[in-house]
């Protein structure tokens, strides 16, 4: 697993002073601001930094607690110069021990997360009895059955999708934004690669991907937890 030593992160970037790229997905829960009047450029600052670094970090330290807290004061003491060690010295007496502590937490949110997927699956085929699950892990249930060409892998497909995590969360959705996506299917996910070629033009399916077909232990930016299970409602349109 790749470090997550957070002052290494930090010092390297290379994207400090970069606006975050604003994401795609629609999320299901109500956001609001609580930017103090008068100061929401800087507030828009401190969401820029979470945007970029804190995402690293979700689920890893505990936000609500004496971890957030001292998280903040750090950022704060260092932004500040109030520092009361040299903070190189600092970052190698404690970073080890951080680096320990973040690396176990991580294995410990995949694991929950692809044991989750696993119970989403289970679920999933008890109460969907068309659907099926193939050799490679991967569940397919028909919606609407094509009746055109299926692709092949070399192919360039025309689909509109819906994708959420297993909680209901929506990651992202060409249907949401009105417009479909054209791609070489070779060059999308596995589970993708298989289900796709199950369809037939016209055709319209959900498929659930267990991580190690989708993004693995590594995730996929802000939106796609590591180890996460993704569900997928696909229309294929054109097989080119």
């Amino acid at each position: 697993m790749r470090s997550l030593f957070v002052f290494a992160l930090i010092m390297i970037s290379s994207r400090a002073f970069q606006l975050a790229r604003v994401a795609r997905p629609t999320f299901s829960r109500a956001l609001f601001s609580t930017a103090p009047e008068g100061q929401e450029p800087m507030y828009a600052l401190g969401i820029n930094l979470a945007k970029q670094i804190g995402g690293q970090f979700r689920g890893l330290i505990d936000t609500n607690g004496p971890e957030m807290d001292a998280v903040i004061q750090g950022f704060k003491d260092t932004m500040k110069d109030e520092l009361t060690e040299e903070p190189n010295a600092f970052l190698a007496k404690h970073g080890p021990e951080l680096n320990n502590i973040l690396q176990e937490r991580a294995g410990s949110v995949v694991d929950k997360m692809k044991t989750d997927g696993e119970d989403f699956i289970t679920n999933f085929l008890d109460v969907n009895e068309d659907a099926v699950k193939t050799d490679s892990g991967i569940v397919y249930l028909p919606m609407v059955e094509g009746t055109g060409e299926s692709p092949k892998i070399e192919n360039t497909v025309e689909v509109h999708y819906h994708g959420q995590l297993t909680d209901g969360t929506v990651f992202d959705s060409s249907v949401q934004r009105g417009q479909t996506i054209s791609f070489p299917l070779g060059n999308v996910i596995k589970g993708w690669q298989e289900g796709l070629q199950m369809m037939k033009e016209g055709g319209k399916a959900t498929l659930v991907i267990p991580s190690d077909l989708a993004y693995g232990d590594a995730g996929s930016g802000e939106t796609i937890p590591p180890g996460a299970t993704l569900k997928f409602e696909v229309e294929l349109f054109k097989v080119q």
